[in-house]
């Protein structure tokens, strides 16, 4: 049997028209404090495997952020945990494919991340694609936290980068209402407690905050499912590790 990754809780009606409305929904406290040490060591463990590659050539150096549940077993064992799986599919139904999972452990001088939105689908709203983060030790606005633009996601906008939100509110903000609610778009500086899972649709407008000095680098994963139909450009799975057999996951490591 499974270990429990998260508390007891319902991923209600309202948990899915707020997600559905804001592009994302915060989940705060839901991960257990023995997932949170197991997660913890794990994405260690993988910090240790990136800082033991000697090598220029970056996207070999990154290879085991990008592909973390491929370099540690219990990162990989998650992929179908039955609580994640469960979740994702509240979400998005019963045909669901793994897309990726990735390490978001940053060197705290790094960890300002530019505002972007990802592809997919994006002529059929009907195919759906979400990333769960999952935070140990949560954030706060002004110290690595995450940021938003809710209902930014309803526009399905393709690669948007900005570096600033000053670029972000030139460049595109401006001007926009919610589709649904007709309200102006606005920034979103998000908080979260310890053990805080994020659920978040992909076309969502988001980015991190610049880390305070002296404060430590927080522990972050996120895994990635979709329904399948299209090619994901987001889809970071070897060809060996697509061909492994993953107990009660085999079905959702193929493309299609």
């Amino acid at each position: 049997m499974s270990q429990n990754l998260f508390h007891p809780y319902t991923f209600s009606d309202e948990n899915m028209d707020a997600l559905n409305l804001d592009g994302h929904i915060m989940l705060p406290g839901l991960l257990t404090d023995s997932a949170s040490g197991l997660l913890r060591e794990a994405l260690d463990r993988i910090v240790a495997q990136v800082d033991a590659i000697n090598t220029d050539d970056m996207e070999t150096k990154r290879r085991p952020k990008k592909h973390a549940a491929e370099y540690d077993e219990y990162l990989q064992s998650l992929i179908a945990h039955p609580q994640i799986l469960d979740l994702a599919r509240r979400v998005l139904g019963p045909s669901i494919r793994w897309d990726h999972c990735v390490s978001l452990v940053r060197a705290a001088e790094k960890l300002l991340l530019d505002w972007h939105t990802h592809d997919y689908a994006q002529s059929n709203p009907a195919l759906g694609f979400i990333r769960i983060f999952v935070y140990i030790e949560g954030f706060k606005p002004d110290d690595g936290g995450l940021k938003v633009v809710p209902g930014s996601h309803l526009f399905r906008e393709r690669s948007l980068h900005f570096a600033t939100d000053e670029e972000l509110i030139e460049g595109w903000l401006h001007g926009k209402t919610h589709p649904q609610t007709g309200e102006p778009l606005q920034i979103q500086y998000l908080d979260a407690p310890p053990g805080t899972v994020i659920v978040m649709w992909t076309h969502t407008l988001h980015g991190v905050t610049a880390k305070l000095p002296g404060t430590h680098t927080p522990h972050a994963v996120v895994y990635a499912y979709r329904n399948p139909g299209e090619p994901s450009e987001a889809r970071w799975i070897s060809e060996e590790f697509e061909k492994k057999s993953i107990p009660a996951g085999e079905e959702l490591l193929p493309l299609y």
